[in-house]
């Protein structure tokens, strides 16, 4: 996994020359990009997330679209359209935004259902239909959708069924003092994304979203992986728990981080990771535990902690 874990490095060194003091949400992002997933990025407007998916692309050198949502967003806009060519009396398909590789859907909660539906549909077949004709996407396909979480009118919040289908659900936060000053002084001459390189290729990320589906998982780790799934479905505080796609997803997703660490195996604490921001989106606090001030984060907290992680013994 020295390959997997030297790719990592450098892509994620790459990015760190754009977004500056935020290595946890970019690792997670490059995580989420080796396992096939996708990526919601919720947090308030100014906090580099539309940076963080250009910066991504350009550090492998993929296509890049950014769509942004509107109550007035047709599917058409997102897959693409035929449209009639009088010269040659054919329907030629023009693709849309979702052709591309690297796509970033910014407030994807402003979106109609019926058009969070079209872009939803690509993440999970990795191909459209249009007019009776499918289309096969670009290897790695991956999508980066924002939303704010504070202004609520005229958006359409996504139902629990379409959050399920994102892998992580990340939160870049507010830069510290020290980071802020160094972002200045960077920003001072001219935007590092102009000049940042190039550092990876597509067919590399392809390779090593290949080579973590074998890095190996002790039984004993994906038992302790499975408990903590079940947990959240019997927990008092919640109304509904993660789903066996929540299983799958914590399980890849251990596989990616113990690589991009170099091992060839996973451990507990690789679960204990990526645990929040795979869980979290795909629970519904009950409505007593709301009034309590109880939020996802801590549920998960208190049932890792709950539960003992496997150690080996001599």
């Amino acid at each position: 996994m020295a390959d997997v874990a030297a790719l990592g490095r450098r892509i994620v060194e790459n990015i760190e020359k754009v977004i500056v003091g935020k290595r946890r949400p970019v690792r997670l992002t490059l995580v989420a990009l080796l396992c096939e997933g996708h990526v919601l990025l919720e947090d308030v407007p100014g906090v580099a997330k539309t940076m963080l998916a250009r910066s991504l692309a350009a550090s492998l050198g993929c296509s890049f679209a950014r769509i942004q949502c509107t109550p007035d967003l047709l599917p058409s806009d997102i897959t693409g359209v035929s449209v009639f060519n009088q010269q040659t009396s054919k329907f030629e398909f023009q693709p849309g935004p979702a052709m591309h590789q690297v796509v970033l859907a910014d407030e994807l909660n402003r979106a109609t259902p019926r058009a969070q539906a079209a872009l939803l549909e690509c993440m999970a077949e990795t191909q459209i239909t249009v007019d009776g004709t499918t289309y096969e996407l670009a290897e790695p396909f991956f999508v980066i959708a924002t939303q704010n979480p504070i202004e609520h009118e005229g958006t359409f919040p996504l139902p629990e069924a379409q959050l399920d289908r994102f892998l992580m659900r990340l939160s870049v936060g507010y830069p510290s003092f020290t980071d802020e000053n160094e972002m200045l002084e960077r920003l001072r001459l001219r935007h590092p994304l102009e000049t940042l390189g190039q550092v990876a290729g597509a067919d590399e990320v392809v390779a090593a979203q290949d080579a973590i589906r074998e890095v190996f998982v002790h039984e004993k780790v994906r038992q302790y992986l499975v408990r903590i799934v079940h947990a959240t479905r019997r927990h008092d505080d919640l109304a509904l728990g993660a789903s066996p796609r929540a299983s799958i997803a914590l399980y890849r997703a251990s596989q990616a981080l113990a690589a991009l660490e170099g091992r060839e195996f996973v451990i507990p604490d690789d679960v204990k990771y990526v645990a929040e921001p795979i869980l979290c989106h795909r629970m519904i606090v009950s409505s007593e535990a709301r009034l309590r001030g109880r939020t996802p984060e801590q549920i998960i907290e208190n049932v890792t902690a709950g539960i003992p992680a496997p150690v080996e013994r001599a």
